[in-house]
C-alpha cells in the first residue's frame, strides 16, 4: 500500500483530471473516473447518480465553464478508501440560469481495479 502522501498526491492528480474532464466535457474520460455506483449531492441538497450527472453534463444541460480548485487538497486514506476535502470555484449554467461561487468539495474514493474511482461527492455552497 502507497504511504499516505503518496496516495493524496494520487488522488489530488486525479481530481484535478476529473475536474477538467467535467469541464471540457470529456465524458468518457469523466466515467473511467467515476464508479459506476457514484452519487453527488448537489449544494441545493439534491442526489443525483452518476448516470443523472453525466448524463447532463453529455447532453449540455448542466455546463461547467469553470470547475478548479482554490488552495490546498487534504486527503486521508484507509486502506482501499479515501477522501479528499478542497474548495472549488465553480462557474456552471443549467436550467437556463447560471451560478458562479466558491464551494466546499468532498470526494469519496475508492480503489477499484487499481485506479482510484469517485464513488461519492458532496458540495457545500461557501457563504
Amino acid at each position: 500500500m502507497a504511504p499516505p502522501g503518496d496516495v493524496t498526491r494520487q488522488l489530488e492528480a486525479t481530481e484535478r483530471k476529473r475536474l477538467r474532464a467535467l469541464v471540457e466535457p470529456d465524458i468518457d474520460l469523466a466515467r473511467s473516473l467515476h464508479a459506476e455506483d457514484y452519487q453527488l449531492v448537489t449544494p441545493g441538497g439534491k442526489l443525483l447518480s452518476g448516470e443523472e450527472y453525466l448524463g447532463q453534463i453529455a447532453s449540455g444541460e448542466l455546463d461547467y465553464r469553470v470547475f478548479e480548485p482554490e488552495g490546498e487538497m487534504v486527503g486521508r486514506s484507509w486502506g482501499d478508501a479515501a477522501f479528499l476535502r478542497h474548495r472549488v470555484r465553480i462557474a456552471v449554467a443549467f436550467d437556463g440560469q447560471q451560478d458562479i461561487d466558491s464551494f466546499w468539495h468532498t470526494d469519496i474514493y475508492e480503489l477499484r481495479d487499481e485506479r482510484w474511482q469517485t464513488v461519492w461527492s458532496h458540495a457545500t455552497r461557501i457563504r
